[in-house]
């Protein structure tokens, strides 16, 4: 049974919705996607992990079970040797069923999302894109997905024309960029990104992914700005990295040299979220939650820093003391001494690693769309395509 309010209803009352956090990082590491195409065939290879981590992040205090449909365009799902068991067709079901299946054990929105697509990036034409994106859309709308995500584009132009197809069916659309405060990739601000995507359709506009939680509620702060003074309105989202990137050019953390495989040392602790959390929420920005490196406790975390605005503690707080209230049942007489709120707000976490710098240089190909690297291809990649990208790297 769908739930009763809807996603635009309960954002038109003021009301917070958290987001659920990143589902591609946390089940490549659980070792049900594979890095590198971060394609969501988990859905119907292994619909018990997706369940699973549905389930988590319904009990972490999320009110929307955004479809594992990250990536999930034909053209995606066939790209540089990618062979699967599954059609594009079957993935996208899968997911909405796995979605519904766990929103209907909560207060949960279902949420059928499309993402970049190599057409766009390869400089396929404006009806070519729409086409991948409508075959997506067909199942959400047959599924009966309650609201729509057009999220992870780098550029604005190809998540107008995402929003055009999906204002198309008459439900929410919301639009996320995965850009920071210097804009998408062919320069676009923040601001007119936004005011790009509510012309286009959009009731709800955002960033997620590629930049950590503050740069990124600092890019939302301009759309919400520039929205404004444009005379315009919309809901605003924000559902970032949980790895810090201060040192992240315009491309963001995929630039860094350490992505994929070593970011752990970047991690967003719990206490961070709650930074994140409040920082958000004073920015007027009402539907928040997390992308890539998020896992349930983060989004805990969100939901108990913002408790008392939203009237309830999410389930998965029977297990957590507030701010590290349990530790007073701790063996340990210095560790229960660490069972309150100053000791961990305050806290500068060191990460071990004594000959490690702080930050990186990242690579800042400067590649993007229109550039020859960038077009893609079924065939996979071979060696000598790779050679010349070894050449090049600073890490032969």
């Amino acid at each position: 049974m769908a739930p009763v309010k809807g996603i635009l209803e309960r954002l038109d009352a003021g009301e917070i919705v958290i987001g659920d956090g990143g589902f591609v990082f946390a089940l490549e590491k659980r070792g049900y996607v594979k890095a590198g195409p971060w394609t969501p065939e988990a859905a119907a290879e292994h619909p018990e992990a997706v369940r699973q981590l549905h389930r988590e992040f319904l009990r972490a205090g999320a009110n929307v079970m955004q479809t594992f449909t990250f990536y999930a365009s034909d053209d995606k799902l066939e790209n540089r040797g990618n062979k699967l068991s599954f059609t594009g067709a079957q993935i996208n079901a899968a997911a909405c069923d796995l979605a519904r299946e766990v929103a209907n054990e909560g207060d949960a929105l279902v949420a059928g999302g499309v993402s970049q697509t190599p057409s766009y990036l390869s400089c396929k034409s404006e009806s070519d894109v729409k086409a991948i994106f409508k075959k997506q859309l067909d199942v959400f709308i047959e599924k009966k997905v309650d609201f729509l995500i057009a999220e992870y584009f780098e550029h604005v132009e190809e998540a107008v024309w995402a929003v055009e197809v999906l204002k198309e069916t008459g439900k929410p659309v919301a639009a996320s960029l995965c850009i920071g405060p210097k804009g998408d990739m062919h320069g676009v601000s923040p601001g007119d990104c936004a005011i790009r995507l509510v012309k286009a359709g959009a009731q709800i506009v955002g960033v997620n992914c590629h930049f950590d939680p503050m740069t990124c509620v600092e890019a939302v702060k301009m759309m919400k700005a520039a929205v404004e003074k444009a005379g315009l309105k919309a809901h605003y989202m924000v559902q970032p990295l949980a790895f810090h990137t201060p040192d992240c050019s315009c491309q963001g953390f995929i630039d860094l040299p350490e992505f994929p495989f070593g970011l752990e040392p970047r991690i967003l602790t719990r206490w961070d979220m709650h930074q994140y959390a409040r920082e958000a929420y004073n920015a007027g920005i009402r539907f928040i939650g997390g992308c890539c490196g998020y896992e349930p406790y983060h989004i805990r975390a969100v939901a108990e820093e913002l408790a008392v605005e939203r009237g309830v503690l999410p389930a998965a707080s029977e297990k957590h003391g507030t701010w590290g209230a349990g530790l007073e049942m701790h063996t340990k007489p210095w560790v229960r001494a660490r069972a309150r709120r100053n000791y961990w707000e305050n806290l500068k976490p060191a990460s071990g690693r004594p000959l490690c710098p702080s930050m990186s240089t990242p690579d800042g190909w400067g590649v993007t769309k229109g550039d020859a690297d960038l077009i893609q291809q079924k065939e996979a990649t071979t060696q000598d395509q790779l050679k010349p990208l070894f050449d090049r790297s600073k890490c032969n």
